[in-house]
């Protein structure tokens, strides 16, 4: 990867790539992606934003501010491409 990516982003990717190879078809809450992350709330939220606005993500957030996350195919493909097959898994 190269060293213009955010590492926030680059960390946030490879959980929900991890989320999705080890628990498939079931979103990882937000509380669990940012301790996995390393990230703070905000940072992840931050990030995710993002990635939901490029069509990569899905984020559902309750009205108590809880929420999940779950890639999408896009980001599926993108993650694959990036950080391997998850077939083998």
């Amino acid at each position: 990867m190269s060293d213009d990516i955010d590492p926030a982003l680059v960390a946030v990717l490879a959980q929900l790539w991890r989320a999705r190879t080890e628990t498939p078809g079931r979103a990882w809450s937000l509380a669990k992606l940012a301790k996995q992350s390393g990230l703070p709330m905000s940072a992840l939220r931050r990030q995710l934003t993002g990635l939901a606005d490029g069509g990569l993500v899905e984020v559902q957030i309750s009205g108590e501010g809880t929420g999940s996350a779950w890639l999408t195919e896009e980001g599926a493909a993108l993650c694959r491409a990036v950080f391997g097959d998850d077939s083998a898994s």
